[in-house]
């Protein structure tokens, strides 16, 4: 086997983790993950690397680098070459946008997937759960007029716009609350499902 490539820091249940477990896959790089965060807590070592105190953070040799998003367009650039990281900026920048954007979907997606991960059904709040699903709702009709015209939020081909939103529509997928079918969304789903590296890192319970 290979020597690892690079070091990632994180626990697997957390969506932005799962990020880069999965681009990993897709780029077939080795690596060594290490458990960290929720119940694994943070070490004093840790913190003086990453000050943010939160997850992922990987180690590539003399470069720690922490946010999911960049760390993912520095794998890209560093190993995935023109087809993952395109010189055009306008491709790159069309990509980057749903990147960005899925920051905007996950923080209305938090309580929903918060009360059926990790609260006792008892406690749910379940007014705040309904407009959170509601928001999420309104935000997919964004995605989905997109994905009805074209196959990939990266355009004509897979690439790396789809990591993020892909990560946060499993977990829209798999919540047990009543909300509404998006058909362009169910089909690029579909698909996603279909790629190793997404059904091994990211198709896991939600914890």
């Amino acid at each position: 086997m290979a020597s690892p490539i690079f070091t990632l820091w994180g626990r697997l249940n957390s969506h932005n983790v799962k990020k880069i477990a999965w681009f990993a896959e897709e780029l077939g790089l080795n690596y060594v993950r290490n458990d960290i965060g929720g119940q694994f807590g943070y070490t004093d070592d840790y913190l003086a690397k990453n000050p943010n105190g939160l997850i992922p953070m990987i180690e590539d040799g003399k470069v720690v680098l922490w946010e999911s998003n960049a760390i993912l367009r520095y794998m890209a650039a560093e190993y995935g070459g023109e087809r993952w990281f395109p010189r055009d900026p306008i491709d790159r920048a069309l990509a980057d946008r749903w990147m960005d954007w899925q920051f905007t979907y996950a923080e209305a997606q938090r309580v929903p997937f918060l009360s059926h991960a990790r609260t006792p059904r008892e406690d749910w709040d379940q007014e705040a759960i309904a407009r959170n699903v509601a928001t999420c709702a309104r935000q997919m009709t964004v995605l989905d007029k997109y994905l009805s015209e074209k196959p990939w939020l990266s355009g004509d081909t897979f690439g790396i716009g789809d990591i993020p939103m892909g990560v946060y529509a499993y977990t829209w997928f798999s919540l047990p609350f009543e909300k509404p079918e998006f058909a362009a969304v169910a089909d690029w789903y579909t698909r996603l499902c279909k790629r190793p590296g997404f059904a091994a890192q990211v198709m896991i319970p939600l914890t």
